[in-house]
């Protein structure tokens, strides 16, 4: 079983080596983000729901984990994640089901315990 939240503090720490090495392509990748990430006629919620759905469907593991994390930290709940994933099956069929597993073992590890509140 992967362990999502170290993970993701992996990839992070050679995102940074990456925006060191490559600055005005991980600027420019940053200021995409900000721009498409930017509550207008969905907020940000849909948004991350959404790219995890698109992470599922192209198989991104590493995407997986970290728009888990950020549709959590938006206040997704475990029902708007499944209803998610479904959509990414609908999508990307057989290989989205096992990429959906994914995500759900992700939602487990990084979910908040019971009685506190996603930020």
């Amino acid at each position: 079983m992967k362990q999502w939240s170290s993970h993701t503090d992996e990839i992070k720490a050679l995102m940074r080596a990456l925006r060191g090495d490559t600055p005005n392509v991980m600027k420019a990748f940053s200021g995409l983000a900000q721009a498409a990430l930017a509550p207008q006629a969905l907020d940000a919620k849909a948004k991350e729901l959404i790219a995890l759905g698109i992470s599922v469907a192209i198989r991104c593991d590493d995407c997986i984990g970290f728009h888990v994390k950020a549709a959590l930290d938006h206040g997704a709940t475990r029902e708007e994640v499944v209803e998610t994933l479904g959509m990414a099956i609908y999508m990307g069929a057989g290989p989205s089901v096992m990429y959906a597993t994914h995500a759900l073992e992700a939602y487990e590890q990084f979910k908040p315990e019971a009685g506190s509140t996603a930020a």
